[in-house]
């Protein structure tokens, strides 16, 4: 699963410098992080929603939408898969691979 990631992180990268009119990704790039934010929150939504109404292939299918558009928005952040491995990876030895940081009050 990462190698394919870091592929699509790899193509993503390379579409820096493509057309915008043939690339949506070119395009997505050039439109900023505000955009990317706002695709991936779409993307997020109709992955919980499929999830609501048991829409079990569109949950596979929005869910590589979504993983696409979180890798856009790292690669214009600047953030290497690798760095979010390794946060999984610390996570794990704290908590877990199955648990999830508590959120801190204050």
């Amino acid at each position: 699963m990462t190698e394919t990631i870091d592929r699509l992180y790899e193509a993503i990268l390379r579409a820096r410098s493509a057309d915008p009119a043939q690339s949506r990704t070119a395009k997505l790039l050039r439109e900023g992080v505000p955009k990317m934010s706002k695709k991936l929150v779409e993307e997020a939504a109709e992955v919980a929603l499929d999830a609501v109404c048991g829409d079990r292939r569109h949950v596979i299918e929005e869910s590589v939408d979504l993983v696409y558009n979180l890798t856009v928005l790292w690669a214009e952040l600047g953030i290497v898969p690798g760095e979010v491995w390794a946060e999984m990876e610390r996570r794990e030895r704290t908590l877990g691979i199955a648990e999830k940081l508590p959120k801190l009050k204050g």
